[in-house]
């Protein structure tokens, strides 16, 4: 007797499959697809700034509380989400990595010409973290780059949204390497 299962494709990820193989270890597997368009909308650039807006700096002290609000939506929505949510936010800590957004860094006489690179990305999340206006207007003025923000927690928020989904560790590859020094053309004349 066959065994129909209906799972949106949003939610296979490899435990899923490990339980399939280990529950039906020798049955043949039939793929079926169809739209289900209330279950699969992308997750879209306006998506990525209205959950940045969940971020509650009243909480301010407790990086826990500051990003619970997001950390429980996004583990409420589909897979995809969760993952196109943190390819956003890897495109936009990349478009932050350039020369001219660490000169605020570089030229501070306390730091002598040294970039700490984990201080730099902090910062780049800082930046993210306050909104799509304060990231707009920082990304077309790299003067305005803070240098005494910084936000972490930001790069840990789709980490724990698919720990609390799914109870596995999230290991994404990015879209984009948001690591200092990455964006080569941001760094071109200086590396």
């Amino acid at each position: 007797m066959p065994t129909i299962v209906t799972v949106n494709v949003d939610d296979i990820d490899s435990k899923f499959v490990e339980d399939l193989k280990r529950e039906f270890a020798h049955a043949a597997v039939e793929i079926r697809l169809q739209d289900q368009p209330d279950l699969s909308s992308s997750f879209m650039d306006a998506d990525f700034w209205k959950a940045i807006e969940m971020i509650d700096w009243n909480n301010e002290g407790d990086d826990e509380k500051v990003v619970e609000a997001l950390v429980t939506f996004l583990s409420g929505q589909p897979l995809s989400h969760i993952y196109r949510f943190s390819d956003l936010l890897s495109e936009k800590l990349w478009h932050l990595d350039t020369y001219e957004h660490a000169k605020v860094f570089l030229d501070d006489p306390e730091e002598e010409g040294y970039l700490s690179v984990d201080d730099f990305l902090y910062a780049r999340c800082a930046v993210v973290a306050n909104g799509l206006e304060y990231y707009e207007k920082v990304l077309t003025h790299p003067q305005l780059m803070p240098k005494d923000l910084s936000f972490e927690p930001l790069l840990y928020v789709a980490m724990k949204a698919y720990k609390r989904k799914t109870g596995n560790d999230f290991n994404p590859v990015s879209a984009y390497n948001y690591e200092t020094y990455s964006n080569k053309n941001g760094w071109e004349k200086r590396i």
